[in-house]
């Protein structure tokens, strides 16, 4: 296949990089702000689609975090590209904090406790739930009885207070950003028109200074 990787990389290779890239997350966060500040479009549907992005990873919708941001963005009239760059807010360095800052407070808006479970722990009943996934829909496809208690308690425990939760936080910190990146990316984009502008001017001038000396060898022969 002409565009397979030479290497391909190996399943833990993968892993690595997904919580920890090449060149680590400082060059990551670089590169995303670099790719932002050159979108062409106004520095407001610019900011509104990186508002969209933050509040995104404050949902528990994870691996459909960019499929939110899109839509936000749409709702929002805002730039969709950075709406996806936005999401990276939510990496493996910041998804314990904001799952925690999330769940604490669903569940002080709504009045109730994470029951501490001694058997199982906040990644078990995750992996409870997707258990139970799996097998009720073999269950459903063969005929046989299902069980839903796994998804119900992480329903309850987990992916609702989750997601009341983290309205409040990802609306902070969505419009934190937004005033944020509105003056730094405008202050940029008038920079690298006046950047534009000099090198066009520089351009032109050139080419006007060899147009002149073109034409006054041409009258330099006629002489």
């Amino acid at each position: 296949m002409i565009f397979r990787r030479r290497d391909p990389k190996t399943y833990v290779r993968a892993a690595v990089e997904f919580l920890w890239p090449r060149g680590g997350w400082t060059r990551a966060f670089h590169y995303v702000r670099h790719r932002l500040r050159r979108l062409p479009d106004s520095p407001e549907r610019i900011a509104r689609g990186i508002w969209a992005g933050v509040f995104a990873a404050f949902t528990p919708f994870y691996t459909m975090h960019f499929l939110v941001a899109v839509l936000m963005a749409k709702l929002m009239r805002g730039n969709m590209l950075a709406s996806l760059m936005g999401t990276f807010f939510g990496n493996p360095l910041t998804y314990v904090p904001i799952a925690v800052m999330s769940l604490q407070t669903g569940h002080w808006l709504l009045g109730t406790e994470m029951e501490v479970d001694a058997h199982r722990s906040f990644g078990g009943k995750f992996a409870d739930a997707g258990a139970d996934l799996v097998y009720n829909l073999k269950a459903v496809w063969m005929g046989n009885p299902t069980d839903w208690h796994g998804i119900s308690v992480f329903y309850a425990e987990i992916f609702y207070p989750y997601m009341v939760g983290g309205i409040i936080p990802g609306i902070v910190f969505g419009t934190i950003c937004y005033y944020i990146s509105v003056p730094l990316i405008r202050a940029y984009q008038h920079r690298r028109k006046g950047l534009i502008k000099a090198k066009f001017e520089a351009l032109k001038a050139k080419a006007s200074a060899k147009a002149d000396a073109k034409r006054k060898a041409d009258t330099g022969d006629d002489q």
